[in-house]
């Protein structure tokens, strides 16, 4: 059942609501990772940084792409998201691994230090609305951690030549009037239903974001489209790590 609009979770709005439940976007999302070189970018990144094997949280999980490849190397994985319609989806390719619904806003269920690594890939700190709520995704991933355990978060770049001269103009201005839109990029959605925001970041609000929640960051990658190292405006995203 679609809940009216006062009464979504906090952080999703009318947009990401029915972008999480598309049945056409949830029927193509396997094949669209898969063809994605970001997708094997953030892969890679993690293999880095996730040694040994232990217990794997994934924030925003989707399908489980994440938690398969994990769970195949022998960690123990759990995957955290709010579309039933994926994670019906994720358990069948990953029986192996945890899928629970769940706002990453509000991980209250979780125990503290509960897990080696934590991860937010493919922009999905991007799609949870206002400042306040990323700050809150970010420090539940901070708490659920062990000492010493690793978190991966994947953002966009604010400032992307790809984003157009317009709108990295009105990016610009809006970040140097401290507007509180700096940085949302909302779009039509390819799957019909309301139109979807995504915030895209600067290096040092990502940074800020995991060094405020306490995080020691230990590495930034700036990644191209083609999820190889990038640099300037021709940076896509961000690969970050962060040691608790």
């Amino acid at each position: 059942m679609t809940p009216p609009d006062w009464q979504l979770p906090p952080g999703v709005d009318r947009g990401l609501w029915d972008y999480l439940h598309a049945a056409d976007m949830v029927a193509g999302y396997d094949t669209q990772m898969a063809a994605s070189p970001l997708a094997a970018a953030d892969i890679k990144f993690c293999e880095a940084w996730f040694t040994p094997p232990g217990r794997l949280l994934d924030l925003g999980c989707g399908t489980g792409r994440l938690c398969r490849h994990f769970a195949a190397k022998g960690y123990e994985c759990v995957g955290v998201d709010l579309s039933d319609e994926m994670l019906a989806k994720a358990r069948e390719a990953s029986p192996g691994s945890m899928f629970v619904n769940a706002n990453l806003v509000d991980l209250h269920d979780f125990a503290d230090g509960s897990f080696d690594y934590a991860a937010c890939l493919f922009s999905t700190l991007g799609m949870v609305r206002g400042a306040d709520n990323r700050a809150k995704v970010v420090a539940n991933a901070f708490r659920l951690l062990k000492p010493g355990g690793r978190f991966v978060l994947h953002v966009h770049n604010r400032y992307f030549i790809g984003l157009g001269v317009r709108r990295l103009a009105g990016q610009f201005w809006r970040g140097l009037l401290e507007r509180s839109d700096a940085g949302d990029v909302t779009m039509s959605q390819a799957y019909g239903g309301a139109p979807l925001t995504l915030h895209h970041f600067t290096r040092r609000e990502a940074v800020g974001l995991l060094t405020g929640a306490g995080f020691a960051v230990r590495e930034v990658l700036p990644v191209g489209t083609d999820g190889r190292p990038a640099k300037g405006r021709a940076t896509y995203g961000y690969l970050l790590l962060g040691k608790r």
